[in-house]
């Protein structure tokens, strides 16, 4: 995942928290023990006596003529805590986020689905490891490994990434302006085209695997993921499918201050199904059409409820950095990653862990780069790490990779955008929010919603959207035109799918 907010080399958390004082919450909670921490990339820390370096696995090194790095994420066996975190800690993490408006930034990240094209079966782990190492050679990308393994890329603030299923994901590097992101997403498609044409490989863009069972998609040799692949079962009937079979598009946003997180989160969640029902493109299951628009979407009902979901909560008047670490504390753990290796933790608190309880590793208190990897083991509609994270949308074309950052920018970007979403969605309950985002995976922008229909909303949402581009001088409004079209016809993605299946059946299933 893009880190959008990282703390520069020159500043610890208090001096990126006097960012994020907020008259929304009381934030003395975590005042006492800011000045004593620091993050493990801030080498000019003061306060570096608080940590012990014991591995620089985040150092580059060479294999022949071939440039790697450390296993993603790099830092986690960096530094050892000899004084341990208090929750203090943790809300001053998040609030370390905060930036000036002027340093706000979009971070889009997109998965797909790679085949080959001669037999439509999925690309193997081999395939996927030539595919890694020719783009890196060709185009100048490090590489990530994991023991002798390729798993990825990195490049600048760029990488490329796994997924368990070997979706391929670009996490693309925190830009100004969305004419960069879609430059940027262009430079990526043309990069593993060029090669996957060679390799006899092609990619779909799309919500849930169309035509392959699940016991047909490869498993990447990634440890977390087998960790996961244990666990899902346990607490959900979905979970594999979400692992295996579905891909997505998200943008991850900025914030100035708690009040103005606050603020972009209630809007992100409430808005959440209209992105979902905007991007539906999931209609399909193992070759036939499953009842769904938005297929990925409806796996995230009942993949694991303990960390997915609407979180109700974000719309309380005591929600803040505080309220969001309670939750993410107890939300269960998978696994803590020490000494290149993947523990597993599933199901733990890590509120025990903070405690030094931890049965896999007792008396071992986490470092902040725990908690960063606990927090990208959670899964709501939107997600609050040092940026929030817009999650509601299915995988798909070029033209919507581009289109879903500019849905967003222009409504969390922009004051006016955003203040009239908050006033619209004011009055709207947790039982009508939780309506829309169950009935949306279902019938998408027909679904009835007080007087009329989810479409007359989401028209309304994407002119704000429009408005709010328009504000920002960047002439990105034409980035919208693909959902424009989308409530002008009220047909989603996945209807124009199954609408071309009724037209023409042998060719539209001989391709998923």
């Amino acid at each position: 995942m893009v880190l959008m907010s990282q703390a520069s080399q020159s500043h610890g958390i208090r001096t990126e928290i006097l960012l994020c004082k907020s008259s929304v919450n009381n934030t003395s909670a975590f005042r006492p023990r800011i000045s004593t921490i620091t993050f493990p990339w801030d080498s000019s820390s003061k306060s570096s006596q608080k940590m012990h370096h014991v591995d620089a696995i985040g150092v580059k090194s060479k294999r022949g003529n071939q440039v790697i790095v450390a296993a993603s994420p790099p830092t986690e066996d960096a530094v050892v805590a000899t004084d341990p975190l208090t929750k203090g800690d943790l809300v001053g993490y998040l609030a370390s986020g905060c930036k000036p408006k002027e340093n706000w930034r979009i971070g889009t990240e997109h998965e797909k689905f790679g085949f080959e094209l001669k037999t439509l079966k999925p690309m193997t782990y081999g395939q996927i490891a030539d595919l890694l190492n020719a783009i890196s050679e060709r185009f100048d990308w490090e590489k990530i490994m994991e023991g002798d393994n390729i798993i990825g890329l990195k490049q600048g603030k760029q990488s490329i990434s796994l997924e368990p299923g070997g979706q391929f994901e670009l996490s693309g590097a925190p830009l100004e302006t969305l004419h960069q992101t879609c430059a940027e997403v262009n430079s990526h498609l043309y990069q593993v085209k060029a090669v996957a044409e060679e390799m006899g490989i092609g990619f779909i863009g799309i919500g849930f695997q169309p035509k392959l069972e699940r016991k047909d998609i490869p498993i990447m040799p990634k440890g977390r993921y087998e960790i996961m692949r244990n666990y899902m079962p346990k607490v959900g009937t979905l979970g594999l499918d979400m692992m295996f079979r579905t891909c997505t598009v998200q943008v991850n946003l900025d914030f100035s201050s708690e009040a103005d997180m606050i603020r972009k989160f209630r809007a992100g969640l409430a808005l959440q199904p209209i992105a979902t029902a905007l991007f539906a493109n999931s209609p399909f299951t193992e070759g036939k059409p499953n009842g769904y628009l938005s297929m990925r979407s409806q796996i995230w009902t009942d993949t694991d409820n303990n960390r997915a979901g609407m979180l109700p909560f974000v719309f309380d008047d005591s929600f803040g950095f505080e309220q969001y670490v309670e939750y993410a504390l107890d939300v269960p753990m998978y696994f803590v990653y020490r000494k290149h290796k993947y523990i597993d933790c599933a199901g733990l608190s890590f509120r025990d862990f903070l405690a030094g309880k931890l049965a896999p590793i007792p008396g071992e208190y986490p470092t902040l780069n725990d908690w960063e990897n606990h927090l990208t083991t959670i899964f709501p509609e939107v997600r609050l790490k040092r940026y929030l994270e817009m999650r509601g949308a299915d995988g798909g074309p070029w033209r919507r990779l581009c289109a879903l950052p500019a849905f967003w920018v222009g409504i969390l970007y922009d004051d006016d955008s955003l203040q009239k979403v908050l006033d619209m969605t004011a009055d709207w309950t947790a039982e009508e929010r939780l309506m829309l985002r169950n009935k949306v995976p279902v019938s998408g922008l027909k679904t009835p919603f007080r007087d009329g229909l989810l479409k007359h909303v989401a028209e309304e949402v994407v002119n704000f959207a429009k408005d709010g581009l328009e504000r920002r001088g960047y002439k990105e409004t034409g980035f919208l035109n693909e959902v424009t079209e989308v409530v002008r016809t009220g047909l989603t993605p996945a209807e124009k799918l199954l609408e071309l299946l009724s037209i023409f059946p042998p060719l539209i299933l001989n391709k998923l």
